[in-house]
């Protein structure tokens, strides 16, 4: 048992000896990028860093040019060589410290960091024409260096992985963004191409925002406080840990309290949400932390960026949040303002979503590029509509290729598509001028110009315009809008058009001038007149009209509804309704009061629908309508055998009841499409009141018991006649 004793104790002497002489002995280590079959960037000074020993001196050498740097007290060292130029002659980089590193078959050429979701990640191997384009890759001086995906709340210092040369074995893994760019690059300037590629499908921009990024933008202060809260060591984490920490004391001395004295004890303070470090790939940060701040500094020309299929509900939002990444980046890289080119992302189907959001985001990434040293590339003539990936890659990477040969390797070259420079309103007309058209605009199928909408004053909202190409200028007319002051193009989410400059790269989408009101923009005309303006934040059980003009409306055979409301900053919603008369007494076509003595409850045989709001059905001479008008109460039978209402909701379909002078409802509805068109109920309870447009998304589709009329800043009612 002794002998036993001793040997133990000598193997862990042994131990203890070993790990000295570790900690005494460590092997000079660099991040994994610093690797063999590297691409290091030319005509910028060489950065390399890794650890050592504590005060260990370091050596790195590469052709005939050498650098001393001293390790620090975490071990970390840096060292800095001059700038080198292209060569695709490999060179051997040796860093000689505590061990000695070779690191063999490094090039020098032009690097880019390749990053977003899925659409960067898209391989060669699932691009169009793969198997030709695999088996052509015989590129050994383009080079790939893949990020693992890993998560991390906290800035992670090394990156594990290798640089793989170009060839047909490995070309299939490559970002096909990036190697079809590199493709290009290379072909025009014979210099190895180096891609950093770290990216992940499906994720947003915020995890690959790091927090300085978010700390410079006002508009995202919230996710900058989050990411101070949630962020293990920062001041802010630890200032309210250490508040949370001084309540529980609290709590505990009066728990101890109560238990000794036989009292209650309260529950103890649960810990904030708010401090609960992110975990998600997709929380803020999570991703620079683990696939890009490893990276930060290592020379770089610059980066391309696709990513927004995961934000695209957004809208300007978006322009915020590249302001942020962009900024983030380029202040820790500490390289200045480097290109940073994106891909706006292709139309797509998108469910069941209203067709205009998808425009809204294009518009934001088109707004990004006014961040210095930017720009983006349009592929709306390259969509799959019903895949989300347009595997033609190829043009994606060579247009890419084209924003990078014009503006950082002065190519002479049209890089940027089409923009407009300015509008003009002239007689039935807009004329638009356009700059880096390439030598004048065209189409690419050599048919009339397609997706251009115009509006104005009476035009019933947006119309298809009728498009003349004039050089660099187009001009807009429409039979149906006779004085047009704005426009929109390609507002749409399935939107494909065909108008591109004189070297084939698309127009995006875009629009411009002051869209009229939603009221501006209805047929009224000179044959309708107002009889009834009210203002609904201002009902209760006596209506005061602002105007009322009903004891001269004279004789009438259609009656218009028009309501419009708007909540906080959203946009106007409106819908004006146009019925066939189903009375002849004016004073019986407002709001339905028990003094108006108005009671209608039938169907409308033509009605005329417009409204902005999303899923109203539009057109004219509907013959599936209905009016549900008194100022009574009412139930949920059917007992008017409205097709397709239920009877036991309320919807377009309800019974009347007594009292007469009860709850109230005035409400048209399109039972054919089983659609609410408007309500206004229980107007005598004021800002409780009933208002809606279209269908309630509650129980109730005519809004009835939603009293939600002080929801509303804006809310108004007009009825004409004609």
């Amino acid at each position: 048992m002794k002998l036993s004793l001793v040997s133990r104790i000598l193997q862990v002497a042994v131990v203890l000896i070993c790990i000295g002489a570790a900690d005494v002995q460590a092997d000079v280590r660099l991040p994994g990028f610093f690797a063999d079959h590297m691409v290091i960037q030319q005509q910028k000074p060489i950065r390399i860093w890794g650890w050592d020993n504590a005060g260990q001196r370091v050596t790195v050498s590469i052709g005939e040019s050498s650098v001393t740097a001293t390790a620090g007290d975490s071990g970390k060292w840096s060292a800095e060589l001059p700038a080198m130029t292209a060569s695709n002659q490999p060179q051997a980089l040796t860093v000689q410290g505590s061990s000695t590193v070779e690191i063999k078959d490094a090039l020098v050429g032009e690097v880019w960091l390749c990053s977003g979701q899925s659409n960067m990640e898209w391989t060669v191997a699932s691009s169009t024409n793969a198997k030709e384009e695999i088996a052509a890759a015989n590129y050994p001086t383009i080079r790939q260096f893949q990020v693992s995906k890993r998560p991390s709340n906290v800035p992670l210092d090394d990156i594990q992985s290798s640089w793989q040369i170009c060839s047909p074995q490995t070309a299939g893994g490559f970002t096909a963004c990036g190697y079809f760019m590199a493709l290009n690059l290379q072909k025009e300037l014979g210099v190895p191409i180096g891609l950093l590629n770290s990216s992940w499908g499906g994720t947003r921009i915020e995890p690959w925002t790091p927090p300085v990024g978010f700390e410079k933008v006002d508009a995202l202060g919230d996710i900058y406080d989050s990411v101070l809260s949630r962020t293990p060591g920062t001041d802010r984490n630890r200032d309210l840990n250490q508040q949370h920490v001084t309540s529980i004391e609290t709590w505990l001395d009066s728990a101890k309290q109560a238990l000794a004295t036989g009292g209650v004890v309260s529950a103890s303070p649960a810990y904030p949400s708010t401090l609960t470090p992110f975990e998600s790939h997709q929380d803020p940060t999570m991703l620079y932390n683990g696939m890009i701040h490893a990276m930060v500094g290592f020379p770089i020309r610059g980066a391309i960026w696709y990513q927004g299929e995961s934000n695209h509900g957004e809208g300007m939002l978006y322009t915020e949040k590249m302001k942020a990444l962009i900024a983030g980046w380029r202040e820790l890289w500490d390289q200045g303002e480097f290109p940073f080119y994106f891909v706006q992302i292709a139309p797509f189907q998108y469910g069941t979503e209203n067709p205009e959001v998808l425009a809204t985001f294009w518009e934001a990434q088109a707004a990004a590029t006014k961040i210095p040293n930017t720009g983006m590339v349009v592929i709306n003539d390259i969509a799959t509509l019903d895949n989300i990936h347009p595997p033609n890659k190829q043009d994606v990477g060579h247009r890419l290729a084209l924003l990078a040969l014009k503006h950082d390797y002065e190519r002479d070259v049209v890089a940027e598509s089409p923009t407009m420079a300015s509008m003009e309103t002239l007689d039935g007309i807009l004329k638009i001028t356009f700059d880096n058209t390439g030598g004048g605009l065209k189409t690419r199928d050599g048919g009339p110009v397609t997706h251009f909408e115009v509006i104005g004053v009476g035009s019933s909202g947006y119309q298809p315009a009728q498009v003349a190409i004039e050089g660099d200028t187009i001009v807009l007319s429409s039979p149906k809008c006779q004085h047009p002051v704005a426009f929109r193009f390609a507002w749409n989410k399935l939107a494909e058009p065909n108008l591109v400059g004189g070297t084939g790269l698309p127009v995006g989408a875009f629009r411009g001038g002051e869209v009229p009101s939603f009221a501006d923009q209805l047929p009224i005309g000179k044959d309708f007149r107002l009889v009834y303006d009210v203002d609904l934040a201002k009902l209760g059980k006596t209506i005061s009209y602002t105007t009322d003009e009903s004891e001269t409306a004279g004789p009438f055979s259609k009656i218009g509804y028009l309501l419009e409301l708007q909540s906080g900053g959203d946009v106007e919603q409106g819908i004006f309704v146009v019925v066939d008369a189903f009375t002849d007494d004016a004073k019986k076509i407002g709001i339905p009061t028990a003094a108006s003595k108005a009671t209608f409850q039938q169907p409308l045989s033509s009605v005329d629908i417009y409204s902005n709001v999303e899923g109203i059905v539009t057109g004219t001479n509907i013959g599936t309508a209905n009016i549900e008008f008194w100022p009574n109460n009412y139930g949920q039978g059917n007992d008017a055998k409205v097709q397709g209402a239920s009877s036991t909701k309320y919807d377009f379909g309800d019974v009347v009841s007594q009292p007469v002078d009860g709850y109230g409802s005035m409400q048209i509805h399109n039972f054919g499409a089983k659609q609410t068109l408007f309500a206004i109920n229980h107007w005598s309870s004021g800002p409780s009141a009933d208002i809606g447009i279209g269908n309630n998304s509650g129980d109730n589709a005519d809004w009835t018991f939603s009293g939600n009329a002080a929801s509303y800043l804006q809310k108004r009612l007009r009825v004409f006649v004609k």
